[in-house]
């Protein structure tokens, strides 16, 4: 077992890091406060390979592994975590095309995803499926050489803003086996998008509604077959919950670093509060259980690279460690800093709203404990 990282691992995570520092640090704040959309910062780290980087080189792909993909992320959501996710999202939709699409499909959008010249949404969740995401009721009918979709999906990343949305649809029966991946791109009759959602924090990204009513789109934006939406959907949220998980990671060291720097500027009784037993257990604890998080969270991206049958369990325990872990750090620095950290003069606060969403999105994590106890019983 070697946990060193390779010349090229440390390589990707130093720039990741770099342009974390210089171009999504800076504007961070502001970002949240106005709800910027960063739509230029975000093509320039597609420059970087960023929007790509589990896709194939022929169409602009970084072709990275889940585990380059893990130390980036966490070293981008240091710089601003509502950014970073919405890159990894961005990332999933553009993976699910390439390896679930056609070659036709893959020519037409993935040059420009890579580059973001085009951004993508992942469309899974609706107002009465969440967990329950096989219940969904947004449907297509063919006709002719079109689908005819109805419905709404909720919570839609970038709705809005992206040109294409990767939909899981029903275009058969119920239950998952009759649901279906269609591309349905911006500007397509039919399609519209809900008021934007005032959230907790992610404010770098908009959020809302699409909505479907009688829009016509071409049979040929199926991905793959009638009836494999699902499972590309749940193939997806593998690798999606990795990079959830690390934006976690990368946030709480953030947060620790910051932790660590006030307690020992910080005085107290004449003293640094940093001398003080009960602050040095505090962050012994944070950066302990911050880096099982890490290692485990690492594991399982070596497993999904692998295609280890234990793959998909590992997953949803790194996630469910990794974003519980990361919100109890961040809580955690904050209460080192006291009256201090609850203001917005310093950035604990917008670590911890920004956080927070972590333990819900990409599969809640009570949904975690019951993939992991399933998978466990089931053997």
């Amino acid at each position: 077992m070697d946990f060193a990282l390779t010349e090229d691992q440390r390589a990707f995570f130093d720039t990741a890091s770099d342009f974390a520092a210089n171009e999504l640090a800076p504007h961070a704040a502001e970002w949240d406060e106005k709800s910027i959309f960063p739509v230029d910062t975000m093509r320039k780290a597609a420059a970087l390979g960023f929007a790509g980087i589990y896709v194939r080189e022929d169409v602009g792909g970084s072709a990275l592994t889940r585990l380059d993909a893990a130390l980036i992320f966490e070293a981008l959501s240091r710089g601003c975590t509502s950014t970073a996710a919405y890159i990894s999202i961005h990332n999933m939709a553009a993976w699910m095309i390439d390896t679930f699409g056609n070659e036709d499909q893959r020519q037409k959008w993935l040059p420009k995803l890579t580059s973001m010249d085009l951004i993508a949404s992942y469309c899974l969740t609706e107002p009465s499926a969440g967990s329950d995401a096989a219940s969904l009721k947004t449907k297509a009918v063919r006709d002719g050489d079109h689908y005819v979709i109805n419905g709404s999906k909720a919570f839609i990343s970038g709705s809005g803003t992206s040109d294409v949305y990767v939909c899981m649809i029903r275009t058969g029966g119920d239950g998952a086996g009759g649901v279906s991946c269609i591309v349905v791109e911006k500007g397509t009759p039919g399609l519209s998008f809900g008021a934007t959602e005032k959230k907790m924090g992610w404010n770098s990204q908009p959020t809302a509604a699409v909505i479907f009513e009688d829009c016509r789109v071409p049979v040929e934006n199926l991905i793959g077959n009638e009836g494999d939406g699902f499972k590309i959907a749940m193939k997806g949220l593998d690798g999606g919950r990795l990079n959830i998980g690390a934006c976690s990671i990368g946030t709480a060291q953030v947060a620790l670093d910051t932790a660590m720097a006030y307690a020992k500027d910080r005085q107290q009784f004449g003293k640094a509060i940093s001398t003080f037993q009960a602050t040095q257990f505090k962050l012994a604890d944070m950066a302990t259980e911050l880096e099982a998080a890490r290692l485990l969270l690492r594991q399982a991206a070596t497993k999904l690279d692998q295609k280890s049958p234990d793959a998909t369990q590992h997953c949803a325990m790194a996630k469910r460690l990794a974003t519980d872990t990361g919100f109890e750090v961040v809580n955690q620095a904050l209460q080192i800093h006291g009256g201090y950290g609850y203001l917005k003069d310093y950035p604990l606060e917008r670590h911890l709203r920004d956080v927070r969403v972590h333990q819900i999105l990409e599969g809640t994590n009570e949904i975690m404990r019951v993939i992991i106890s399933r998978e466990m019983l089931n053997r």
